[in-house]
């Protein structure tokens, strides 16, 4: 059965590391029949949570600020599989995703529950310099939790400083397959 994914794409970079990971898990889901969506948040114009608790899953566009996630929002409730990518900065997630990702909370707030426990799944794609994953993989794992989401995998890319790095490493085969294998 085919399904709606949803890529949050939180690198600077368009041709970047991480946006390599990105083409390849879209290229295997699309094989395997999937619709892709990608957010390419860094040329979004997306701001921080107020944290004013006055959001509303009910409202077409749950959070009481109207940015660029007015387009994020229906797109996540309605998929099936949200992938988060994001290069490694500091041991965790890109400020473009982690802003996302808090925005996203709108659609726990008032009404419904949108995001908790309704099936859906996530994957994590990251690409980095080094290899210290273990803090961004933590706090991705607590998200999983939190949102009873199944967690499809992980696709984690030490070991590449410069834009291209990435090129010809087994990764991109890594997030190929991943893409290609949810069903």
């Amino acid at each position: 059965m085919s399904k709606k994914i949803v890529i949050l794409n939180g690198s600077p970079r368009r041709n970047g590391n991480t946006s390599a990971l990105v083409q390849a898990f879209r290229e295997g889901a699309e094989s395997a029949g999937h619709s892709v969506t990608e957010f390419f948040l860094d040329k979004m114009n997306i701001h921080g949570c107020k944290g004013c608790f006055g959001g509303n899953s009910r409202r077409d566009c749950p959070c009481v600020q109207q940015d660029d996630m007015t387009q994020i929002y229906p797109a996540v409730r309605d998929c099936n599989v949200l992938v988060l990518a994001s290069p490694l900065y500091y041991w965790t997630m890109s400020g473009q995703l982690r802003t996302a990702l808090d925005r996203l909370f709108a659609l726990e707030e008032g009404g419904t529950n949108l995001l908790r426990g309704n099936g859906k799944s996530s994957a994590l794609l990251m690409a980095a310099e080094g290899y210290g994953f273990e803090d961004a993989v933590l706090y991705y794992d607590h998200l999983m939790e939190h949102l009873q989401w199944q967690n499809l995998g992980n696709v984690l890319a030490g070991g590449n400083m410069e834009t291209g790095d990435i090129k010809g490493k087994s990764e991109l085969r890594q997030a190929f397959d991943l893409g290609k294998s949810i069903g």
